[in-house]
């Protein structure tokens, strides 16, 4: 007589076994000292050993989070900064690009365009804040003005260096199947210099956000700046820390986009082509 055997019925539902090993592909081991450390700073907050005019706790940061949200005033300030800085890279990278076009692809704009760029570029950004108010007044001018500058040559010395940094040899070989001018710059030139364009675009959203930080603190009425200013009044550490991290998520999202867009525009360079 055969005994017949019967498995478990299933019920649609992932075992407990499975549920832990997906959790354990989940957990990343990094992620356990910021965890320890917002413990750290919840508890301490908590107990009175951290006064929340030195540190609000992180479940009151997420509580004005909402609030703000909820109001409105957070999105409107952000918006208002995300436009500042849009103003100013438009501006800084756009002149970055085409000086060092001029710069790159011509030893007459070299010398023309280069040395007052350099003598430029040894100044401290920061220190022209002064200057920009006497110039511009404390309107938007002189925010965005900034933030284009700060932009500016980030793009204008990795694009610059990466059009005399193509090989010679791809040069020589463009001329020998007969490109014109224009189309070595199309064909070889460009398509080398990207990765440095690339490069610097990264470091000119960098210092965009630096410069909005700076900018934001002459007379702004609007912005995340100026939450940060009436923070700073009313000794509301919740908001401060709650801005300093959207500027951190906001420049940390700004990167991740120009690496998606360099995996885009690169994918014919060897390091960008999936195994």
């Amino acid at each position: 007589m055969t005994s017949i055997t019967t498995d478990p019925p299933r019920t649609g539902f992932p075992s407990l076994s499975r549920l832990r090993r997906a959790a354990g592909r989940a957990w990343s081991p990094r992620a356990t000292s910021p965890l320890v450390l917002l413990l750290l700073w919840e508890i301490g907050a908590r107990t009175g050993f951290i006064p929340d005019r030195i540190l609000a706790a992180p479940s009151a940061v997420l509580g004005t989070f909402a609030d703000l949200t909820l109001s409105g005033e957070l999105p409107w300030n952000l918006l208002v900064s995300l436009l500042r800085v849009l103003a100013g890279m438009a501006i800084g990278v756009g002149l970055g690009v085409v000086l060092a076009l001029m710069a790159g692809l011509s030893k007459r704009g070299e010398v023309l365009v280069d040395p007052p760029l350099q003598m430029l570029r040894t100044l401290p950004l920061l220190a022209l804040v002064p200057l920009f108010i006497v110039w511009f007044g404390i309107g938007e001018v002189p925010k965005v003005g900034l933030i284009a500058l700060g932009a500016f040559f980030p793009v204008y010395l990795n694009l610059f260096n990466a059009i005399r940094s193509v090989d010679a040899k791809l040069v020589e070989a463009a001329q020998v199947f007969g490109l014109s001018w224009r189309e070595l710059v199309r064909h070889v030139i460009l398509p080398g210099a990207a990765p440095g364009f690339l490069l610097g675009l990264r470091y000119s959203l960098g210092v965009a956000w630096l410069c909005l930080v700076v900018a934001e603190q002459i007379n702004a009425s609007a912005g995340l700046g100026s939450l940060v200013n009436h923070a700073r009044d009313f000794l509301r550490t919740d908001v401060i820390v709650l801005c300093l991290l959207v500027y951190a998520g906001i420049g940390l999202g700004a990167d991740a986009l120009v690496r998606a867009l360099e995996t885009r525009v690169l994918a014919w360079r060897p390091s960008f082509v999936k195994g």
